[in-house]
């Protein structure tokens, strides 16, 4: 996350994440497709190896980057004493603090949807490996047009109205989720609530990388992978126990609701402020 602005600039932060997403959501939209048919023909193990494997491209792309010589600093300084200024920067800065504190919600309340997929696929709509298969590419597909959406259009939008839009769009379709059983139907829910989930989630890691100085990113950018990886375990096991005690559906839309409002809290909380600019590197 903090390499990323390293590779680019920062007036082409945006683009350069949006393309990294597109490519992401690309592969979801061609990989589960593979995956349920492997898993139809072969058996789940095979996608395991498969995936493993394709690591090794990612490995050998990185290993291509011809990049500066790393000149470690003459007295490396405690990781504790980091950590603490990370976390202190995180707490001092207004807008980054509440679009973490955001990411936090969406993620055990929001992104557990994904975690009940298989059940909302087996239990409500009666499908297959090949059907679970279609769901989760819909979804990436939506995801992928988000990305190219925000490359597109993200300069020319207020960053704010691209953060809770895309949001509300994402609440919007997990509440659909909770009452349409037509599969076709389902597919366009979770295509455009994978749009909105990327318009939100491209917005935000830009808007917060491009709100911290180049000394604090890298410590950021670290609490947000905090924040994003360690609330979406927490979001499945809440899911999980709610979904047994009222079932997928409703667990669906209690998630949709909290994000909606959790979007409405923090509008009222930015309305009026501006983040305070920082200085770009010479």
């Amino acid at each position: 996350q903090a390499f990323t602005v390293e590779m680019t600039s920062r007036e082409d932060l945006m683009n350069a994440i949006s393309l990294n997403s597109s490519i992401f959501n690309g592969a979801r939209v061609i990989g589960p497709s593979v995956a349920g048919l492997l898993m139809a023909h072969v058996g789940m193990a095979w996608c395991f190896l498969l995936n493993g494997l394709s690591f090794i491209a990612v490995i050998a792309g990185l290993r291509m980057m011809r990049l500066p010589k790393f000149v470690p600093p003459a007295e490396p300084s405690s990781t504790r004493r980091h950590v603490a200024e990370g976390f202190a920067y995180v707490l001092g800065h207004r807008h980054v603090r509440i679009l973490l504190l955001l990411l936090g919600v969406v993620g055990i309340f929001g992104w557990s949807y994904s975690v009940l997929l298989p059940a909302y696929a087996s239990d409500i709509l009666h499908v297959g490996e090949r059907g679970y298969g279609a769901l989760l590419s819909a979804n990436g597909l939506g995801a992928l047009l988000g990305a190219l959406t925000v490359a597109t259009y993200g300069s020319r939008v207020r960053p704010r109205v691209m953060i809770l839009g895309g949001l509300w769009v994402f609440a919007a379709m997990l509440m659909l989720l909770a009452v349409v059983r037509w599969f076709p139907l389902v597919l366009v829910c979770l295509a455009v609530g994978g749009w909105g989930m990327l318009l939100y989630f491209a917005t935000t890691n830009t808007m917060v990388q491009t709100s911290v100085s180049d000394a604090m990113r890298g410590r950021v950018m670290g609490i947000w992978a905090l924040v994003f990886g360690g609330t979406t375990p927490i979001g499945g096991l809440e899911s999980g126990l709610l979904s047994h005690a009222v079932g997928v559906p409703w667990t669906i839309a209690a998630g949709a609701l909290i994000c909606v409002g959790a979007g409405f809290v923090t509008w009222r909380a930015l309305r009026g402020h501006s983040p305070a600019p920082v200085e770009s590197r010479s």
